[in-house]
């Protein structure tokens, strides 16, 4: 199917069977929705796997609705090039625009990013971002959506001075809390357990008539380890695992401190290359 014929068929598809609507789509141009829902439609013909993410996928976990610039689609990277070749047959065009990260597809000045690692190289996509994801609607076309636990493993890291999506894990847990896989959410987090633990404190602050929402078990788990960390020798080398949550708040202890980065290898998955990358696209807040 071609540009032109996926931007003249008709606006709506059938909705699926016990799917709600996914997110009010504000007042997004009618040209920017057709291009959302065409780059939908040629992944579900080309039966390549994906996940609606951001904005549309907390509405469907939360019911809140806000506004959004873009549309987040989640990938595995090997998929990257075979999404990449569908889009074209279409006529539009994509990029590898972060290699460790995400690349975009473009139709005029709206576009979407296809997602297949968080910007921290540790919430790479694989195959239970699938296995685990509900099925929904956006923009008329049956898709499946990111699942809680895996959106709460991604945004839990994002701390930066302008933006922290603390607020979004928090709505996720008293919304999801109760349907969650707490075991795998837990396994999500292992080499960063304290990380979860904090957001979790957090939420017994936030929604303190549903703290019961996470299992006794999991914070006996993690509280115990907090103490076991608390005990134990102090490691090697000095590390500053702060480049994880923010990309720019912690340069300073890597660049004037000596600290080793926690992104790259063998801390992270991230290479010298990919984090320099990052580093110079802090001045563009819309990557």
């Amino acid at each position: 199917m071609t540009q032109a014929e996926l931007l003249s068929a008709p606006d709506m598809l059938a909705a699926a069977p016990n799917s709600g609507e996914i997110a009010h789509e504000f007042s997004m141009a009618p040209q920017t929705r057709r291009f959302y829902r065409n780059v939908l439609l040629l992944l579900n013909q080309a039966k390549i796997p994906y996940v609606v993410g951001g904005t549309y996928a907390l509405n469907y976990h939360t019911g809140l609705d806000r506004y959004t610039k873009d549309f987040d689609i989640f990938i595995a990277k090997a998929d990257f090039y075979r999404v990449a070749d569908t889009l074209a047959k279409a006529s539009y065009r994509t990029e590898m625009t972060y290699p460790h990260w995400l690349g975009k597809t473009f139709c005029g000045n709206d576009f979407v990013d296809l997602v297949f690692n968080s910007g921290n190289g540790v919430a790479e996509v694989d195959d239970a971002w699938f296995e685990h994801a509900p099925v929904g609607e956006t923009f008329g076309v049956t898709t499946r959506i990111c699942p809680a636990e895996e959106m709460i493993w991604s945004k839990a890291f994002i701390m930066e001075r302008e933006r922290f999506d603390g607020a979004d894990v928090a709505h996720l847990i008293v919304s999801c809390g109760e349907q969650m896989d707490w075991k795998r959410l837990v396994q999500r987090f292992e080499p960063h357990w304290q990380l979860l633990l904090s957001h979790l404190i957090l939420f017994g602050m936030i929604y303190p008539a549903h703290k019961q929402l996470i299992p006794e078990w999991v914070m006996q788990k993690l509280l115990g380890q907090l103490g076991e960390d608390q005990n134990a020798s102090l490691p090697l080398e000095d590390i500053c695992g702060g480049t994880l949550l923010s990309r720019e708040q912690y340069l300073a202890d890597i660049q004037n401190l000596g600290r080793k980065d926690a992104r790259l290898s063998p801390y992270g998955s991230m290479s010298a290359n990919d984090a320099e990358r990052w580093t110079a696209a802090i001045n563009n807040r819309n990557n």
